[in-house]
C-alpha cells in the first residue's frame, strides 16, 4: 500500500477512535470528542476542515425550540394521548406505526431532517406504554433515511435518475423497485425489533436512571389526564409546520427563487431553510396563541434532550465530513478498481459492497450514489439490477455518526437507544442491516421481472 493508503487508515482509527470515546462518555461527550477528532485531522494529519454542520444543529436547534414551546402548552401530551388511544388495543403497533410515518414523511419532504419533530412523539408514546423506546426509534430512525431513497423529490433520488436515465430506466421504474424492497425491508426489521432487548421495567439502565430520578417513572392512564385548553392548538399548530414543510418538499418548485446558477438556471430555496424558518414560526405562533411562559420552555423535557443532541451532532458530524472530505477521492478510487476488475456476477456483489463502504465512510446516500452508480454501469451492469441493488446505499447508518442517530438516542432518556460501546454495536445496526439485506433480495427479484 501507498502513503495515502496509511494516511486514510490512520485517519479512519481517529474517527472510529473518536466515536468511540464519545459513545463511552455519551451524551454532550460524544460531541466533545468528534470535535477532538476534528483536532488530530487538522493539527496532527494537516487537513483541512470539513463543513460544519451548521444547517443540521439549526434544524435540531429550531425543531427542539417547537417541540418544547408546544410541550408547555401542552401540545406533546396530547398528541400521545391521541396515539396512545389508537394503539391501546395492540401496543406493540407503535414499533410498526412509527417507522410508517417517518418513512412517509421524509418520502414527502424529500428529507430526512422531517425526521426530528417525530421524535419526542415516538419517544413519550413508547414510554407512556411501558415498552422500549428502542425498539420504536431505531426503526424509525432508519426507516427516516429509507424513505430518500424512496422520495421522488429527494437529491439522492435525483442523483440516480439523472445517472440511470440514458439506460432507459426513468424515475417509475426505479420507484417501482424501491418502495415494495424498502417496504418489505422495513416490516420485517421492526419485527425484529419487537422483541429485542429487554423489556423495560427489566432493563438496568433504565433502572438506574429511574432511581436517580434522571427520569420520571411511566405514568399510569397517562392518556385520562386533564390536559391545558392549549393543548390541542399548540399541536394543531406544530402538525400544521410539519404539513407546511412536506407541502414544500413535494412542490420545490413553488418556493421563492434567491438566485441562478451558472447555466441561468433559477435556484430556489431549500427545504432546509424551510425547516428552519417555520419551525421558528411555529413557535412564535404558539407563544402568542397559547400563551407559553418564556422561563417553562427549556423546563420541558424535550428541551435538554435536543441541545444535548446538537452538541453531539456538531462535533461527530463535523468530523465525518473533515474525513470525507480528505479523503473522497482515494476511497471511490480504491474500491472503483475492485468493482471494475470483475466479473458481472462478483461485480454485482462487489457494487453492492462497495456501495455500502463508501456511504457507511460519507453518511451520505448521494455522495455514494453518484461515486459508485457510474462505475457499475461502466462494468456493464443493468440499470435495473443497480437499481436493486440501491437499497445498500443504507450502509450510511453502519457508524454511528449520523444526525438522525445522534438525535434519536439524545431524546431516549430511559437509555435504551445506545450509541454502543464499541462503535459498531449501536442500537440502529440490526434494523438495518435487516433492511438491507432484505430490500436487497426483493429488490433484485423485482429488477429482473422489470428486466
Amino acid at each position: 500500500m501507498n502513503d495515502n493508503v496509511w494516511i486514510l487508515l490512520a485517519e479512519l482509527l481517529v474517527v472510529i477512535l473518536a466515536i468511540f470515546m464519545g459513545t463511552r462518555t455519551s451524551g454532550i461527550g460524544l460531541g466533545v470528542w468528534g470535535l477532538v477528532g476534528v483536532a488530530v485531522l487538522i493539527f496532527v494529519f494537516g487537513e483541512a476542515p470539513g463543513n460544519a454542520p451548521v444547517d443540521a444543529v439549526f434544524i435540531v436547534i429550531t425543531v427542539i425550540t417547537a417541540a418544547s414551546v408546544m410541550q408547555a402548552a401542552g401540545g406533546i401530551d396530547w398528541m400521545v394521548s391521541v396515539a396512545a388511544k389508537a394503539i391501546r388495543k395492540r401496543p406493540r403497533s407503535v414499533v410498526f406505526l412509527a417507522p410508517a410515518m417517518s418513512f412517509l414523511f421524509t418520502v414527502g419532504a424529500g428529507t430526512g431532517n422531517i425526521f426530528y419533530p417525530l421524535l419526542p412523539v415516538i419517544y413519550d408514546v413508547s414510554y407512556q406504554q411501558r415498552i422500549r423506546p428502542e425498539r420504536a426509534l431505531s426503526v424509525s430512525a432508519v426507516a427516516s433515511q429509507v424513505g430518500i431513497l424512496c422520495s421522488p423529490v429527494s437529491a439522492a433520488t435525483a442523483s440516480m435518475v439523472v445517472l440511470l436515465a440514458p439506460q432507459g430506466f426513468d424515475l417509475g421504474k426505479l420507484l417501482l423497485i424501491m418502495w415494495p424492497a424498502s417496504i418489505v425491508g422495513l416490516f420485517l426489521a421492526a419485527l425484529v425489533m419487537l422483541k429485542h432487548g429487554k423489556e423495560l421495567e427489566d432493563d438496568p439502565e433504565f433502572q438506574k436512571r429511574l432511581a436517580a430520578h434522571q427520569v420520571d417513572a411511566p405514568q399510569e392512564d397517562a392518556h385520562e389526564q386533564k390536559l391545558p385548553k392549549t393543548a390541542v392548538l399548540s399541536a394543531s399548530l406544530f402538525l400544521a409546520g410539519v404539513a407546511v414543510i412536506v407541502f414544500c418538499g413535494l412542490f420545490s418548485n413553488l418556493l421563492p427563487v434567491i438566485g441562478t446558477n451558472d447555466a441561468g438556471d433559477p435556484i430556489h430555496l431549500s427545504v432546509t431553510t424551510v425547516i428552519e424558518v417555520t419551525m421558528g414560526v411555529i413557535a412564535a405562533l404558539i407563544f402568542v396563541f397559547c400563551k407559553v411562559k418564556a422561563a417553562d420552555v427549556p423546563k420541558q423535557s424535550t428541551f435538554p434532550a435536543g441541545i444535548v443532541g446538537a452538541i453531539a451532532l456538531f462535533g461527530i458530524a463535523w468530523l465525518a465530513n473533515t474525513f470525507v472530505a480528505a479523503n473522497t477521492q482515494l476511497i471511490v478510487d480504491g474500491l472503483g478498481s475492485m468493482v471494475s476488475g470483475s466479473s458481472a456476477f462478483v461485480g454485482a456483489l462487489l457494487f453492492a459492497l462497495a456501495l455500502f463502504v463508501v456511504a457507511m465512510l460519507t453518511t451520505s446516500q448521494s455522495s455514494a450514489t453518484n461515486a459508485i452508480v457510474p462505475i457499475g454501469l461502466t462494468i456493464g451492469l443493468p440499470a435495473h439490477l443497480i437499481a436493486g441493488l440501491w437499497p445498500s446505499a443504507m450502509g450510511m447508518y453502519t457508524l454511528p455518526a449520523n444526525g438522525s442517530q445522534v438525535a434519536t438516542v439524545a431524546f431516549d432518556r430511559t437509555g435504551t437507544t445506545k450509541m454502543g460501546k464499541f462503535v459498531f454495536d449501536h442500537s440502529f445496526q440490526l434494523p438495518n442491516l435487516v433492511y438491507v439485506f432484505s430490500a436487497i433480495i426483493v429488490g433484485v427479484a423485482i429488477s429482473f421481472l422489470l428486466g
